[in-house]
């Protein structure tokens, strides 16, 4: 079991140096970062996560179910949330975005959200 919650925190640090890299990158040469940045830092925050909740997902009981359940009722608010914030903010044109940049930020927002709400719960239940 600690071996696993070990290769969580490897994989996570090893998307937070590869998402900090391109972020310095990007900065070196004076651009926006590139989309693949966003998700790369998400999945750092997705494998922290994970190296969290292992112990308590392995167990198959009522708990880990509730709070699978309600981290992805709160995460499908939280997405009509995002897609409205960012069709308003584009459509109004107060930030420009291509497709493929609003698509990995509402990715990796995705990915976050969903990750970030199950420790959020498994703290309060």
């Amino acid at each position: 079991m600690v071996y696993n919650r070990l290769a969580f925190l490897v994989a996570g640090s090893l998307f937070t140096m590869m998402g900090i890299f391109l972020a310095v990158m990007a900065f070196m040469v004076k651009a926006a970062p590139v989309p693949q940045t966003y998700t790369v830092f998400s999945m750092a925050i997705m494998c922290f996560c994970l190296s969290y909740l292992f112990p308590q997902f392995i167990q198959k009981d009522e708990r880990m179910k509730l709070i699978r359940q309600k981290g992805m009722f709160f995460s499908f608010f939280a997405f009509l949330i995002y897609s409205a914030l960012f069709t308003t903010l584009l459509h109004f044109e107060i930030i420009h975005l291509s497709a493929l940049e609003a698509i990995s930020i509402l990715t990796a927002l995705m990915i976050s959200t969903v990750f970030i709400s199950w420790v959020v719960l498994a703290r309060i239940y």
